[in-house]
C-alpha cells in the first residue's frame, strides 16, 4: 500500500457518495491517503464542500463557480465565494475556467464570471484550481495576461501545452486519464512536466483509472495513476507519491 496520498482534485459532496461517504472518507487515511482537496462548482457545491471539510482533518477544500454553472448566477455570487473564502479550510478559489465542450454554452460570460473570479483570488492572495475544456486557446490567452498562482486540474493536453503552463508558473493535475489507451498526449506530456510542478488528483467520483474503469473513483486510485506516471517517468510510484503531495501541500498552503 502507498501512503502519503494527496488527492488535489475531489467531489465528495456528489449524490454518488450518499450512501456510504462517512465511511469512505473516515477510512481514507487509514488507506494511505493523507489529504483531499474538495472543489466547488457552484454556491451551493461550495457551501457543501466546506461542511465535509469541517467534519475531516484532512479534508480541504475551494469554492468558485464551474464554467458550466454559470448561466442563472446570483447577482450576490461572488460576494458569496468571498463569504466562503474566509473560512479557514477554504484553501483555494475553484474550479473555475471555461468550457466548450457542450452546445449552447454563452462564451462572452464564461469569460466574464472567470475573470471575475481570478480577480477574487488575487485580491485574496489564492491559488486557482482551473477547468479548461476544448478551450485552450482562449484560456491561455487570460493565463497570459491575468498571470494567476493554481493548478490546471485533469490536464490531457499536449506537452507543448504542458510546458507553456508550467512556465507561467501552474501546477498540472494528473489522473486516471492518463491510464487510458488514447491517452497518448497526456502520456508525453507527463514525460516533460517539471516535477515540481505535477501534482495528483482523481476528479472522484467520475474518471477513475484503468483497471477500475466504469466504476465509481475515490482518492485511493490515485495508487493506479501513480504507477503509470512512475513507468513513464522511469521512477519509483511511492516516490512520485510523495513529491506530488509535497507539491500540492505548496500550492494550496497545507
Amino acid at each position: 500500500m502507498y501512503t502519503g496520498i494527496f488527492d488535489t482534485h475531489a467531489h465528495y459532496a456528489d449524490s454518488s457518495f450518499d450512501a456510504d461517504r462517512d465511511a469512505l472518507l473516515s477510512a481514507l487515511p487509514s488507506e494511505g491517503v493523507d489529504c483531499v482537496m474538495l472543489a466547488g462548482c457552484s454556491t451551493a457545491d461550495s457551501r457543501a464542500c466546506i461542511a465535509l471539510a469541517e467534519q475531516y482533518p484532512h479534508v480541504w477544500c475551494a469554492a468558485g463557480i464551474h464554467p458550466e454553472q454559470v448561466d442563472g448566477l446570483q447577482p450576490d455570487w461572488c460576494e458569496q465565494i468571498r463569504t466562503m473564502a474566509a473560512h479557514e479550510k477554504v484553501l483555494a478559489i475553484g474550479e473555475i475556467g471555461l468550457d466548450y465542450h457542450y452546445e449552447g454554452y454563452d462564451r462572452d460570460l464564461e469569460h466574464t464570471v472567470l475573470e471575475q473570479q481570478l480577480l477574487l483570488a488575487r485580491e485574496l492572495d489564492l491559488p486557482v484550481i482551473l477547468h479548461i475544456r476544448d478551450a485552450m486557446g482562449d484560456a491561455l490567452e487570460i493565463l497570459r495576461r491575468m498571470r494567476p498562482k493554481g493548478v490546471v486540474h485533469c490536464f490531457s493536453g499536449s506537452a507543448e501545452t504542458a510546458r507553456e503552463l508550467t512556465a507561467l508558473g501552474l501546477y498540472i493535475g494528473i489522473g486516471g486519464v492518463l491510464t487510458y489507451r488514447n491517452a497518448r498526449k497526456v502520456v508525453q506530456a507527463v514525460e516533460v512536466i517539471p516535477e515540481d510542478r505535477l501534482v495528483f488528483e482523481t476528479d472522484c467520483p467520475y474518471l477513475a483509472p484503468v483497471p477500475y474503469r466504469g466504476q465509481r473513483c475515490d482518492s485511493r486510485m490515485i495508487a493506479a495513476v501513480a504507477e503509470r506516471a512512475a513507468e513513464i517517468r522511469h521512477t519509483d510510484p511511492q516516490r512520485l507519491i510523495r513529491i506530488a503531495a509535497e507539491n500540492g501541500r505548496r500550492l494550496f498552503g497545507i
